[in-house]
């Protein structure tokens, strides 16, 4: 997937850490035990619905948080275990077949005792390569074998849909070569990004130490891999600029590119990855190469390159080496930076690498044992409806002009939908994967991948084409290709239970459905057209009072406290929360019509329209460690699971109808606070 698909797909959930069982859960449908009673609805709808399930779930050590979609991703990695330990086992297996390639892949990460013995010789190769650069030429060619390995050193690449003809795949470059998660953990003053700052180059400094340099050695190694990417961070764009896909195109040729940033050969480079000559190059932050890159390739002594290389290689190598390399990653990504108290078991993370590398070989696999047609039937028909549903919303609009809204309903109905899994299987064929060392396939498989990708370029878009595994517990919208996307993973209870009443399905699954179709109308999906070409299709004042609607959203987040000093950053999750508000409006307008005329009964005490919301906000029950609320907060576009629910309920009527609510309860925004927009 290209960086420019990655940041223009939304997502669903943003949490997929995994493991654990249900508790409380008997029966189909909402679980009373969820419920904390003594919390009213209309003031705090996400406790009063998993107040109780959320004290009976506390976080288990190896987790940074746990809720209902982590539940959800233990079972269907359960499934995925059986199948990858029958695979395993089989060593008769035809070379070259999936079966095989899935099996040797697991196997050689599982086989603990060989990874310990083999230490870091498997990585000898490369770190002999780094220490033969002599000048730019040589660090250059250094750059371009490790992007052709997946590892995006100073800068990233690879193939992307064009934003204004997307049926064109070409090359793009962009910002990257950071350790932190972010530019920001860089460049902030405050205590905690202090804090976080001196940890990892605490980490750093460690991670040396184990590849055999001395203390002082690695401490100084430390503090040079922090100058570098001190440097890149300061020429990099918020998370928030990044957003606006206006903000990131900027389609050169070869030429412009090396006017850019002429201290890099860019045609050399673009020839030892395999992209096609003569094709045009998307650079998507063109001040990262001109104050960043090109500078810095004569400014940096050659040694402190090498040094930063070093780092990288084993900051990307390091959960496939030893324990004591494990272990210090460890201590660094899952506790410092997401408060996990303790790692996963090594087949946990064994399942979920071999499900990344070769996830629809095992999915072809896995979805015959926990997804039958019938599921992928009636959600394929509530999908219908919610399309249904936003169509007859669109059409009554008031703040829409007729215009706008022949384009809307002409994007809307030229939605690809997709469910459950691909018609056609991923081709692994150009993979090799053997019982060797496990870090060995782990980089065979980068470099198929990114070979993979940049194939793409100059060949027709391939529409079918999936960007998550079918047993992944996630759905999305890609505008470039304007399609909606539902894993067969996602598609089980609680989201989605065939046992369960109409109520509880729209208000579970029905609101995932109608949260990725709002989403090529949110703030980045609707400045692309039905084709998925980034083209203004609306009046100018339409778009005037969308984007007046979209600040009420904006404004009603940044009061979202997380923490003392720290609040939710609206504009970073304006468009999820978008999202998950006009979903919502969609899926209860679904519901509403396929249950018309029939009888509204009250089950364990609730009605059909209170149970939709109860099956809505089931789905966000989540504990979370303060760490990674706070990383969450800082870097990605979802809000917290509580404001998921809180938040575009406090602003709709039928919320506070169903239960009831009044005028001045905390649920229950006055008209002229009121967000809406779908």
């Amino acid at each position: 997937m290209s960086r420019s698909q990655k940041t223009a797909i939304t997502i669903f959930l943003s949490i997929v850490f995994l493991g654990g069982t249900i508790l409380g859960q008997t029966g189909h449908g909402f679980d009373l035990a969820s419920l904390d009673k003594n919390t009213q609805a209309c003031t705090d709808f996400y406790q009063y619905a998993n107040g109780g399930w959320l004290s009976a779930n506390p976080i288990p050590a190896a987790y940074p948080s746990w809720g209902v979609a982590e539940v959800l991703q233990e079972k269907n990695r359960d499934v995925l275990h059986e199948i990858l330990e029958s695979l395993a086992a089989n060593t008769n297996a035809s070379k070259g077949s999936a079966e095989q390639k899935v099996g040797d892949y697991y196997s050689t990460c599982m086989d603990e005792a060989k990874i310990e013995k083999e230490g870091i010789k498997p990585l000898e190769p490369v770190f002999e390569q780094i220490a033969a650069i002599k000048d730019a030429g040589g660090l250059q060619n250094a750059i371009a074998h490790f992007h052709s390995m997946g590892l995006h050193v100073v800068f990233s690449s690879d193939s992307t849909q064009d934003f204004k003809n997307s049926s064109e795949v070409t090359f793009e470059i962009y910002q990257g070569g950071l350790g932190l998660p972010d530019r920001d953990y860089y460049l902030k003053t405050d205590d905690d990004s202090k804090k976080t700052r001196d940890a990892y180059v605490q980490h750093v400094t460690k991670m040396f130490e184990l590849l055999g340099d001395d203390a002082a050695k690695s401490a100084a190694e430390a503090q040079t891999v922090m100058a570098i990417e001190t440097k890149l961070a300061e020429a990099s764009l918020t998370r928030v600029e990044m957003r606006d896909p206006a903000h990131i195109y900027h389609r050169m040729t070869v030429a412009q590119v090396k006017e850019l940033a002429p201290a890099f050969d860019w045609e050399g480079y673009m020839k030892k990855l395999g992209v096609p000559q003569g094709v045009d190059v998307n650079v998507e932050t063109p001040d990262f190469f001109t104050k960043a890159v090109n500078p810095m390739l004569s400014s940096v002594p050659i040694t402190d390159w090498q040094t930063y290389l070093r780092w990288h290689v084993i900051n990307n190598t390091a959960p496939a080496l030893s324990s004591a390399f494990v272990d210090e990653d460890f201590n660094f990504k899952g506790k410092v930076l997401q408060g996990a108290k303790e790692n996963l078991p090594r087949w946990k993370r064994c399942v979920g690498g071999t499900d990344r590398v070769l996830g629809e070989a095992v999915g072809e696999v896995w979805v015959k044992k926990a997804f039958p047609p019938s599921a992928k039937a009636r959600a394929l028909d509530m999908v219908r409806n919610l399309e249904a549903a936003l169509k007859d919303d669109i059409g009554t609009l008031s703040w829409m002009s007729a215009e706008t809204k022949k384009q809307a309903i002409a994007k809307l109905d030229a939605f690809l939908n997709k469910i459950g899994y691909p018609d056609k299987w991923r081709d692994y064929s150009a993979l090799e994967i053997d019982r060797g060392p496990y870090v060995i396939n782990r980089a065979r498989a980068g470099a198929f991948e990114v070979r993979r990708d940049l194939n793409k370029i100059g060949r027709p878009v391939d529409r079918m084409e999936w960007q998550m595994s079918p047993p992944t517990v996630n759905a999305y919208y890609n505008p470039l290709i304007n399609e909606i996307v539902f894993p067969a993973g996602i598609l089980q209870p609680p989201y989605f239970d065939a046992d369960a009443d109409d109520a509880y399905n729209y208000g579970g699954m029905g609101s995932v459905i109608g949260h990725e179709m709002t989403h090529g109308f949110d703030d980045s999906g609707a400045q692309f057209d039905a084709s998925g070409n980034l083209k203004n299709w609306w009046t100018e004042d339409d778009l005037k009072n969308f984007k007046a609607r979209a600040e009420c959203v904006i404004n009603q987040f940044n009061g979202f406290e997380v923490e003392k000093g720290l609040n939710m950053n609206g504009r970073l999750v304006v468009g999820e929360s978008i999202a998950d508000l006009g979903g919502l409006v969609i899926a209860y307008a679904a519901f509403q019509k396929a249950t018309a005329g029939k009888p509204k009964k009250v089950i364990d005490g609730f009605t059909p329209e209170q149970r939709f919301f109860l099956g809505y906000a089931r789905g966000w029950a989540t504990n979370m460690r303060p760490e990674l609320a706070r990383l969450i907060t800082k870097t990605n576009p979802h809000p917290l699971p509580k404001f998921r629910v809180n938040g575009p309920l406090s602003n709709m009527p039928q919320f506070a109808e169903a239960f009831s609510c009044k005028a001045g309860d905390p649920m229950v925004r006055a008209e002229k606070d009121r967000c809406q927009i779908w």
